[in-house]
């Protein structure tokens, strides 16, 4: 993986290779981004950098013998740990290592519901066991085969629970010439002692623009179609790519039914939908929806503050939101927008579903029929 096959980001590849330029490369780092902003492949880039035997300014060279191991995921000094679901207490990473390359070299920019969908896990509980932490100080103790540094790169330490303080010693004093690249989606369920000991790289998300391009660019898809779908996938590209095999937006259609539902307070077609339509989504399905919604209302708010010339959509979702503002003041949108968030936040912590979208679509009656603020909102 070169930097220069990750989409966005080029103020932080530069950083990057600067700081193996200058000989500033810490041995335990943290990169912190949101799922499908790249942090993986530019944790896999970086390393690849540094490995390099003729590497450039800004990138590494793609041709020697170190990247051409690199590119297949198969140098003995590049070691990853990742989260599986063991069928047995002593399995380890490398008990699923050729899964775990197919599916990076097929997708990069992956979740882990898509690395679990890649080995048939269901609903099986994703972990990063003791035996895999003794695995890893077995591995990194051993010297180096072929380059400067060897590497061991963790996808999503937040699922190490306890078992990482097995590695704090090693990660604090690690053997010469090792580096610790932790690639994380969400900080504050990392160890602190991990998170203490590493210097922390922050990826953004990525804009609009460049989910917009690599669509184009690589998908082959229309302009219209990938203005649509990088508006949904929100800085996501895994969540871009699930939406190529949608033929249209699956979430503007509910939306729509949903919102008349609200506004209008229709009681049983509230309690039909979130019985029966939210549910059926999906636990993936429904964090995109509550975030397409979010950014919808946004939109809605460019357009009341005059901003017309920053929003994203086009066609009838243009039309909705211009209508939607003309019914509707900010004060309701705001408060609106932070039940959303507040809700996507329980989804990812596996709340019931059918509770929290009927308790959310209570609150919103309140808010768009009856201009009534929930308790606790500033508007109150």
């Amino acid at each position: 993986m070169q930097f220069k096959d990750i989409i966005g980001h080029y103020t932080l590849k530069a950083h990057l290779a600067h700081t193996v330029k200058d000989n500033r490369v810490s041995h335990a780092q943290l990169f912190l981004g949101p799922e499908g902003s790249g942090s993986l492949a530019l944790a896999v880039a970086y390393a690849q950098y540094i490995n390099c035997e003729q590497k450039s300014e800004n990138d590494s060279c793609g041709t020697c013998s170190s990247c051409r191991k690199y590119q297949k995921l198969i140098h003995p000094d590049l070691h990853f740990s990742y989260p599986f679901f063991a069928s047995g207490e002593k399995d380890v990473a490398t008990t699923y290592l050729e899964e775990w390359r197919t599916a990076f070299l097929d997708n990069p920019y992956m979740g882990l519901d898509y690395w679990r969908h890649q080995l048939e896990a269901g609903n099986k509980q994703a972990n990063i066991n003791i035996a895999e932490a003794h695995d890893i100080i077995k591995k990194l103790s051993l010297k180096a085969f072929e380059a400067e540094y060897k590497v061991l790169v963790m996808w999503l330490p937040e699922y190490l629970n306890t078992q990482g303080n097995a590695l704090l010693k090693l990660i604090e004093e690690p053997p010469e010439k090792t580096l610790f690249l932790l690639v994380s989606e969400n900080q504050d369920r990392i160890l602190n002692t991990i998170i203490s000991r590493t210097q922390l790289v922050k990826i953004p998300k990525l804009s609009h623009h460049d989910i917009k391009q690599y669509l184009i660019e690589e998908k082959a898809i229309s302009e219209e179609r990938a203005n649509e779908i990088a508006f949904i996938a929100d800085g996501n590209v895994q969540t871009a790519i699930d939406l190529l095999e949608e033929n249209t937006n699956p979430y503007f259609d509910l939306l729509i039914h949903w919102l008349r539902f609200v506004v209008t307070d229709s009681g049983l077609n509230i309690i039909r939908f979130c019985e029966e339509d939210f549910p059926k989504l999906g636990r993936e399905n429904q964090k995109n929806f509550l975030l397409y919604a979010i950014n919808v209302f946004r939109q809605v708010l460019l357009i009341q503050t005059g901003l017309s010339q920053l929003v994203l959509l086009q066609g009838e979702e243009l039309d909705f939101v211009q209508k939607f503002g003309d019914n509707f003041k900010r004060e309701q949108l705001e408060a609106a927008i932070d039940l959303l968030e507040k809700t996507h936040y329980k989804v990812e912590r596996n709340a019931n579903p059918k509770i929290l979208f009927l308790d959310l679509s209570l609150q919103l009656v309140l808010i768009f029929k009856y201009q009534t603020f929930p308790q606790g909102t500033q508007y109150i």
